[in-house]
């Protein structure tokens, strides 16, 4: 049993790295060799976990070659215009115009209803209001709606804005990001005086605080000391 256990953490540690080094992307926003890379180093890993009479090496040695062809496909995706093409293929466009392509949607077998469906989950009910709808390699629509009907921006109005960038994490569950401060320019004196001057005795108090371009603080206390 205890063999068993060990097998299984181990495969599961080596399947999480490999999956790591592959890149950062969520199952919807895979491309097709990658899904079926994955779908079989999680195959590969399954039958040395479930037998232990099969040597584990048996089973590291294909996840690490597919992680290797992986890598390989990758790096001649981002040279070759052409293999990328035949590899993950182009975007279609469903819907040019406020007009439905027909042909491409028999061409990529997609029907209406989840054409319907994936345009009002982008808040495009009227298929009018729609200049563009592109089904990407990944599977996701895109929808470029028409320059009448989107949200209108200060640019329109000749509005000059102040520039906003990100905000910057300061505390987290009661513990104080340093590294954040640092970056800033700022301290943990300087903070515990902010926290002070908000009636906080100090971080520990928190559950999140943070400070915007601004200048900020955003803060939210931890519920023991609500």
């Amino acid at each position: 049993m205890l063999v068993v256990f060990f097998r299984a953490l181990f495969l599961y540690i080596i399947v999480v790295v490999v999956i790591r080094i592959m890149g950062k992307r969520q199952i919807g926003q895979l491309q097709p060799f990658e899904l079926v890379i994955t779908i079989m180093i999680a195959e590969l890993a399954a039958v040395p976990m479930e037998n232990t009479g099969i040597p584990l090496i048996n089973g590291i040695i294909p996840i690490i070659t597919l992680l290797i062809a992986q890598l390989a496909f990758s790096y001649i995706n981002l040279k070759s215009e052409r293999l990328r093409g035949i590899v993950c293929g182009k975007p279609s466009v469903l819907v040019e115009g406020g007009k439905i392509v027909e042909s491409e949607l028999r061409r990529q077998r997609y029907n209406l209803n989840d054409l319907m469906e994936q345009l009002r989950a982008k808040n495009y009910a009227n298929i009018g209001d729609v200049e563009f709808a592109i089904l990407e390699t990944s599977g996701q629509l895109s929808v470029i709606p028409k320059s009448q009907k989107r949200p209108a921006i200060p640019e329109d109005f000749k509005i000059d804005t102040q520039y906003e960038g990100l905000p910057v994490n300061l505390v987290i569950d009661g513990h104080v990001l340093t590294q954040n401060l640092h970056t800033i320019g700022l301290d943990e004196k300087w903070l515990q005086e902010e926290l002070e001057k908000l009636g906080l005795s100090g971080p520990k108090e928190l559950l999140f605080a943070s400070i915007d371009t601004f200048g900020e603080i955003f803060y939210q206390k931890r519920e023991k000391y609500a």
